[in-house]
């Protein structure tokens, strides 16, 4: 089965084409530009290296939150557009959850963090058992101190990874008590080879919408609403 794996949720662009268990191209960017402006183009530049008929490929996997309001956006409406096009299915996968399968093996629990502003990070927790794919605690927008204190509960050594690294590592060093470490540079952020493999799980599962059924997941409020809000109760 041949799948196009698309996230734009975060800060990088990533794009991939994977077919069974085997990844035939992969595309990722991580630069000052926006997705608007680099997601298509590297859309066809794939195309074009794999001679990639579109025709071919039977269903298309997306981050759908929690991540950047914007780039969820971005990445919600072009997967819609091709699977609509394509008349294929889409599979959404939680961003946190296909940020996980970056360090799929280890024998550590596996904390993503995205910054999520406002000293809070979209995180979840993840473990390999006997090779098996867990999620110990899903999805979620916690404070900092929280995520700390949970797995310092938890007891059990940690890995991190994510953009909500360099944002909050002096205070996640100051505040961790158990053994932890950071994964580095080429599994640290988003990777749609990632977001591939763990939809072809969803599949199996039946996890499957329709381009019109497909919406992101943001798990909080934009800030747009938030200000608002707040406004609204001032009055």
């Amino acid at each position: 089965m041949k799948i196009l794996s698309i996230d734009s949720s975060g800060l990088v662009a990533t794009v991939a084409v994977l077919e069974d268990d085997e990844l035939i191209a992969e595309y990722t960017v991580n630069y000052k530009k926006t997705h608007s402006e680099t997601l298509l183009p590297m859309l066809d530049e794939i195309k074009s290296m794999i001679d990639l008929d579109m025709s071919t490929v039977e269903a298309i996997a997306v981050a759908k939150g929690p991540g950047s309001f914007t780039g969820l956006r971005i990445g919600s409406a072009t997967v819609k557009g091709l699977a609509y096009a394509l008349n294929i299915p889409v599979v959404a996968v939680p961003t946190v959850d296909a940020m996980s399968m970056n360090l799929w093996g280890s024998d550590k629990l596996i904390c993503p963090i995205m910054d999520a502003r406002r000293n809070q990070v979209y995180t979840g927790l993840y473990e390999f058992e006997d090779g098996n794919y867990k999620v110990v605690m899903e999805q979620d927008a916690l404070a900092v101190e929280d995520l700390c204190e949970k797995l310092n509960e938890i007891g059990r050594e940690v890995i991190l990874l994510g953009d909500g690294v360099p944002v909050y590592r002096g205070q996640i060093d100051s505040l961790l008590k158990v053994k932890h470490s950071y994964a580095p540079a080429n599994l640290n952020r988003q990777k749609a080879s990632s977001l591939g493999v763990l939809a072809y799980k969803y599949i199996k599962e039946g996890k499957l919408e329709t381009a019109e059924e497909h919406k992101p997941e943001y798990l909080r409020l934009s800030q747009a609403e938030r200000e608002k809000l707040e406004k609204d109760g001032k009055a």
